[in-house]
């Protein structure tokens, strides 16, 4: 995508939890959405959404966003290392959980995601993730509702 086309929403899907939600803002505003995955997905999306399924390979979901995002593009992934190309790209980038990613946080992200890893693999930590919560749902609607109307301007 260029500087010259419309506001998109490229999804990191085969485990987002928040594909609903990503839809719910992009028919509002009338932005199309990119599911990209590496499975065919069952899921009823209208004309705005475009699936996109890559081939089987650790990161050709993640390349596909990275390569295709530009700058009026809305990262989703959980994935901090996609986030993190997608900010160099020129694009936004937000968790499911609704935090924004930028330049000024995801050094932090990605040094929390590498101590993470570490004591999972020490041992120190049995690497439990807390569910997900409405709390969490409702953060996210807010941080692609409030990246979106940044971007309209």
């Amino acid at each position: 995508m260029n500087e010259e086309e419309n506001i998109a929403i490229y999804v990191d899907a085969d485990a987002c939890p928040v594909k609903d939600e990503v839809l719910k803002v992009a028919y509002r505003h009338n932005i199309a959405v990119y599911l990209v995955s590496n499975q065919w997905m069952r899921m009823e999306v209208g004309p705005l959404v475009k699936k996109i399924v890559v081939s089987a390979g650790a990161d050709e979901a993640d390349n596909w966003i990275a390569e295709n995002i530009g700058k009026k593009g809305i990262a989703i992934t959980a994935d901090i290392p996609l986030a993190k190309r997608c900010l160099e790209a020129g694009g936004a980038a937000i968790g499911p959980t609704g935090k924004s990613f930028s330049t000024d946080n995801i050094g932090n992200a990605l040094a929390m995601r590498e101590l993470k890893a570490h004591l999972r693999e020490t041992g120190e930590s049995k690497g439990y993730n807390p569910s997900f919560t409405k709390a969490d749902r409702s953060r996210f609607l807010q941080s692609l509702e409030s990246a979106v109307t940044t971007l309209k301007r």
